[in-house]
């Protein structure tokens, strides 16, 4: 059981690293960007390119892939991203979608369709156990790396003058230029750092997730999940909704393997029909 609880914590920090840069995105900017996994998978063949092919160690190549990222997703909002945050909801996800589909194919075709995994380092590799758990020493850096980047968005998003100057741009565009907030800049770097911890996420989870082609695709419905479940008046909500659903995907594969994924699943239709508006969001349906 602890085993259990130690492996879906790390797989639940692992998915708000994923998700949280569309939480940001979605709750903050009020923008649907479905085309987020694609900066999952950018950062993780970033990785794979760094690491595995031109032999820069593991721990450099994490920042150069939240940083390259964060570049392109900085390009591709001042390029393309902005001229539909005021279109209407349908919009973004037509326009986000097709990027995600020009994005499978682009990667299918540069990088090949088969699998990839990140090379980790052989200190990395293995486990040891404390009072019977055995603790997977990859998984305890992500916990460990995950944590520290929840405590410092969560600080930078409540505590500093950026992130009252996000929500102000978020709350009145208007009154926030006429405040002399300069709301293009303010969007364009939250979307740049929602795009490099999508990256950095995709780095970190190539090794146990997986990296093909299809990224973006096939872990598209967990990003909102974690939303949803989370809601998105805050960053708390998803971080917590990811360790519940992190924790009850593990114990739901290891207990129930036939069920397969369903339990996460189920866990989002509960709290759909209890909580509509996300299990930890303030303001949710009584």
């Amino acid at each position: 059981m602890l085993t259990i609880l130690f492996d879906g914590t790390a797989y639940g920090m692992l998915l708000f690293v994923l998700a949280c840069g569309l939480s940001v995105t979605l709750g903050l900017m009020n923008f649907i960007n479905l085309a987020h996994g694609a900066f999952a998978m950018a950062g993780g063949y970033c990785t794979v390119v760094l690491v595995n092919r031109i032999g820069v160690p593991f721990a450099l190549g994490l920042p150069l892939a939240f940083l390259v990222t964060a570049l392109l997703g900085g390009l591709f909002e001042r390029t393309l991203y902005v001229h539909v945050y005021a279109r209407p909801h349908l919009d973004q996800v037509l326009f986000t979608i097709g990027l995600v589909f020009m994005s499978v194919a682009a990667t299918d075709y540069v990088m090949g369709s088969s699998q990839q995994f990140v090379r980790i380092p052989e200190a990395l590799a293995g486990q040891f156990n404390v009072f019977g758990i055995g603790m997977g020493k990859y998984r305890l850096l992500i916990i460990v790396v995950c944590g520290v980047l929840t405590l410092a968005l969560q600080f930078i998003l409540a505590k500093t003058r950026f992130g009252s100057r996000l929500r102000a741009a978020v709350d009145d565009q208007r009154v926030a230029r006429g405040l002399g907030i300069n709301v293009g800049a303010v969007f364009g770097i939250t979307f740049a750092v929602g795009s490099g911890l999508a990256g950095l996420g995709g780095a970190l989870g190539a090794e146990i997730l997986g990296l093909d082609p299809t990224f973006p695709l096939k872990y598209m419905i967990y990003f909102l999940i974690v939303v949803t479940v989370g809601g998105t008046s805050s960053i708390t909500g998803p971080f917590l909704a990811s360790i519940l659903l992190g924790i009850g995907d593990v114990a739901g594969k290891y207990y129930v393997p036939s069920l397969g994924a369903f339990v996460i699943y189920a866990i989002m239709i509960v709290v759909l029909i209890l909580r509509p508006q996300g299990l930890f969001a303030r303001g949710a349906a009584r």
